[in-house]
């Protein structure tokens, strides 16, 4: 049994946000989910904005986590696998991917959601720069380039998970477009 009034609700919003999609997260159906009062969540949460925060939270900590554990191998092999995990990340659990970056939602000034997302991006950058230090990409700035492969992982997820790639690809599998991907970044 969970004493934690807080955890349990954010878990059921996970459980709820899986099962139905972000339209289902609703204070008070978490309130029935988590079985408590339709106000408690009031009295851990200023409003809907904040619990999505810290479950959207919970996804960049779970992407901080995968990322963290990564096998040996070269920088650049560990950046590819990255890479994959980040995509398998967001086909596997869609809604909290969408949720993440939703700042119509989300309150993406919530210390918690600033600062797991921003260690998330800095994990990234961490994986670039050792692949840089590793011959690949030498010369060209850190930062705008890890931006742009993340940006080019994370647009490449939206548009499958949304259908709209697969028939621009002519593939209907992801895994072969994250090759072209990858391989145009992460060749020398």
């Amino acid at each position: 049994m969970d004493n934690d009034p807080r955890q349990r609700l954010i878990r059921s919003a996970v459980a709820v946000l899986t099962s139905e999609g972000v339209e289902a997260v609703t204070l008070r159906r978490i309130a029935r989910e988590a079985g408590v009062s339709h106000g408690a969540p009031l009295r851990h949460f200023t409003g809907r904005a904040e619990l999505l925060a810290a479950v959207a939270a919970s996804g960049f900590a779970e992407l901080h986590r995968q990322a963290a554990d990564l096998p040996g191998g070269s920088p650049q092999q560990r950046l590819l696998t990255a890479c994959r995990r980040y995509l398998d990340f967001a086909l596997e659990n869609p809604a909290m991917f969408e949720l993440m970056f939703r700042p119509d939602l989300i309150d993406v000034r919530e210390p918690e959601l600033a600062r797991l997302s921003n260690a998330v991006f800095e994990q990234f950058l961490d994986l670039v720069t050792s692949a840089q230090a590793g011959g690949w990409r030498r010369g060209t700035a850190s930062r705008p380039l890890a931006a742009s492969l993340w940006a080019a992982l994370h647009g490449l997820a939206a548009l499958w998970l949304r259908g709209g790639l697969a028939s621009a690809a002519e593939s209907a599998d992801v895994e072969h477009t994250l090759a072209v991907t990858l391989n145009t970044y992460l060749r020398p």
